[in-house]
């Protein structure tokens, strides 16, 4: 997979663009600046906006050509961020260090997927946020029937309301819904899309 998202990267424009995802944006907007990770953030869209509005902003990929594209992208936009190429078994931050965390179409195996957000979960400070935006379950037909709305090809990768509950269970929602709306981001993501949306603030332990 990991040379499958070099060689998706590579391509001189921005795959899925240079704005933010919209969702995210309009979530982000309403928060003080603080600390923010965001895994999986491949070319940088929603790093450099966040870095725009004054976060102090970490990032994470696997593919080496989504971080060159990513740092273009901040330089262009003059702002610095700090962007590390690893997968999410490798990478550690601090525990409890981050203001905010931002999963944006972050879909991994359905064997580690719980394991792994639990362990991004850590990185969150009590009473951090979490903002989620990614492929429902019935995501699979729409993609099927239009190939250009993206998403994986395996439903088990997929999300439902369900397995956000039980991954972030340290987490209180303000919002989580499935709707069905349509995206426009790049060449990936274009068409009516089946959608997991979630907010939620991270409870102290003796919560």
């Amino acid at each position: 997979m990991k040379t499958f998202w070099d060689e998706r990267y590579r391509s001189e424009a921005f795959i899925y663009g240079e704005a933010p995802n919209a969702f995210f944006a309009s979530k982000i907007n309403l928060l003080d600046p603080g600390k923010l990770l965001l895994p999986a953030e491949g070319e940088g869209r929603n790093a450099v906006f966040a870095a725009k509005l004054g976060w102090d902003v970490s990032a994470f990929d696997w593919s080496e050509e989504g971080r060159k594209k990513a740092e273009r992208l901040a330089g262009k936009e003059k702002v610095v961020i700090e962007y590390l190429v690893s997968d999410l078994e490798q990478v550690e931050y601090k525990k409890e260090s981050f203001d905010l965390l931002g999963l944006f179409f972050a879909h991994f195996p359905e064997k580690v997927r719980h394991g792994y957000h639990q362990k991004l979960s850590s990185f969150v400070k009590p009473g951090g946020k979490l903002i989620v935006e990614g492929f429902a379950k019935a995501h699979i037909a729409l993609s099927r029937a239009n190939p250009k709305a993206g998403g994986p090809k395996d439903e088990g990768m997929l999300f439902s309301l369900e397995i956000i509950r039980e991954d972030f269970p340290e987490f209180q929602w303000e919002l989580l819904e499935e709707v069905t709306d349509f995206l426009n981001e790049g060449t990936f993501h274009v068409g009516e899309s089946a959608l997991i949306r979630a907010v939620g603030t991270k409870l102290d332990r003796d919560n």
